[in-house]
C-alpha cells in the first residue's frame, strides 16, 4: 500500500513539473576525460540521454564551441550530442607532444570507450574527417560503435604530388604545394587571418570572423603548425573504400577546396551519398555555420532515414 501511495506521489509530481524532468535530461553537462597519454580532453553533452547519439568533430585549430548551432538544433530534436576540444584545442589540456592525427584517433577511440557512445553518428569537418580515418583505420574493433558518418569539406590527400599531371590534383582536391604548407606552417601570424577569410564567405559579419579567429587563437601557433605538416601530408585514399557504414560527404562550391574533388571521397566510399553547397547556399568551407538551417535539416533527414 506505501509503494502504491509512493508512485502515485511520484506521477503527480512528474505532472505538476514536467519542465524539471525537461531539464534534468536535456541541460548541457560538461567534463573530462584523460588520455592513455595522459591529457585532459574536455567534453560537453546536451540532449536527452536516450536520444539518438551524434558525436561533432572540428577541423584544425576549430573548436567544440564552433558547432554550437548544430547542437542546439540537434539536442531539442531529441538527439544526445557530444562535442569536444582535441588536445591543444580549446578548453582542453595543452601539452607540448602528441601533434599528430594517429595520436588523435587514439584520443577518440579514449572519449568514445570512456563516454561509453556506441550506435553513433559522427559528423566531422575538414581535419575532423582526417582523425575519423585515422580512427576507422587504426581501431578496426571500434568500428562497431559507429552507425553512420557525415564527413564535411576534406580532401583524402590536399598536398600536390609535384610528379603528378594536373588532371590528377584536381580530381583530389589538392590545394597546396609541400612549399605552402611549410610556409604557413612556419609563419601562422601572418597566415591565418587570410586563410580563415578564405574559409568564409564576403557576408559573413566581422563580428563573426574575429569570433572564429578567437577560437584559432586558443590554440598556440607551435603547436598548430607541427598539426598542419603531420595532417596536411596524409593520404587517406586506401581507407575509404574500407568505410562499410552509410556515409554523407558534404562539399562547398565557394570552399577552399574543389567539389569534385570532395565528391570524389564520396565515389570511393561504398555506401556514401554527397551533396554540395551551391553559392547561393553559401557553400564555403564553413556552411554548417553559415547556413544552419539548411545543414541541420540535410543531416537530420540522413540521420534518421
Amino acid at each position: 500500500m506505501k509503494l502504491l501511495l509512493l508512485l502515485a506521489f511520484a506521477f503527480q509530481v512528474i505532472l505538476a513539473f514536467p519542465q524539471v524532468i525537461s531539464i534534468t535530461t536535456e541541460a548541457m553537462t560538461t567534463g573530462a576525460i584523460t588520455t592513455g597519454d595522459g591529457v585532459s580532453l574536455t567534453y560537453s553533452q546536451q540532449g536527452p540521454g536516450n536520444g539518438k547519439q551524434m558525436l561533432f568533430i572540428p577541423g584544425w585549430r576549430q573548436t567544440a564551441a564552433e558547432w554550437k548551432k548544430q547542437v542546439d538544433y540537434f539536442a531539442a530534436a531529441g538527439f544526445r550530442v557530444t562535442t569536444y576540444d582535441m588536445r591543444g584545442h580549446g578548453d582542453s589540456a595543452k601539452p607540448n607532444f602528441g601533434y599528430r592525427v594517429s595520436r588523435f584517433a587514439a584520443d577518440l577511440n579514449d572519449l568514445l570507450t570512456k563516454l561509453g557512445l556506441e550506435d553513433l553518428t559522427i559528423v566531422s569537418h575538414s581535419m575532423g574527417c582526417s582523425v575519423t580515418w585515422a580512427f576507422w583505420d587504426q581501431y578496426p574493433s571500434s568500428r562497431k560503435l559507429i552507425k553512420k558518418l557525415v564527413l564535411v569539406d576534406q580532401s583524402a590527400d590536399f598536398v600536390i604530388d609535384p610528379n603528378w599531371p594536373k588532371h590528377k590534383a584536381e580530381e583530389l582536391a589538392a590545394i597546396f604545394t609541400p612549399d605552402a604548407v611549410y610556409n604557413t606552417a612556419h609563419d601562422m601570424a601572418a597566415q591565418m587571418p587570410p586563410l580563415v577569410k578564405s574559409m568564409l564567405t564576403s557576408s559573413v559579419s566581422e563580428a563573426d570572423y574575429n569570433w572564429i579567429m578567437a577560437q584559432n587563437k586558443k590554440m598556440s601557433d607551435a603547436n598548430a603548425a607541427t598539426l598542419l605538416i603531420d595532417h596536411a601530408f596524409k593520404d587517406w585514399r586506401d581507407v575509404l573504400p574500407r568505410i562499410n557504414v552509410p556515409t554523407l560527404v558534404i562539399a562547398g562550391e565557394l570552399s577552399i577546396f574543389p567539389a569534385t574533388g570532395v565528391e570524389w571521397v564520396a565515389s570511393q566510399i561504398p555506401c556514401a551519398k554527397h551533396y554540395t553547397f551551391s553559392a547561393a547556399e553559401k557553400g564555403s568551407h564553413f556552411m554548417f555555420w553559415e547556413n544552419p538551417t539548411k545543414f541541420n535539416s540535410l543531416v537530420k533527414n540522413f540521420v534518421t532515414e
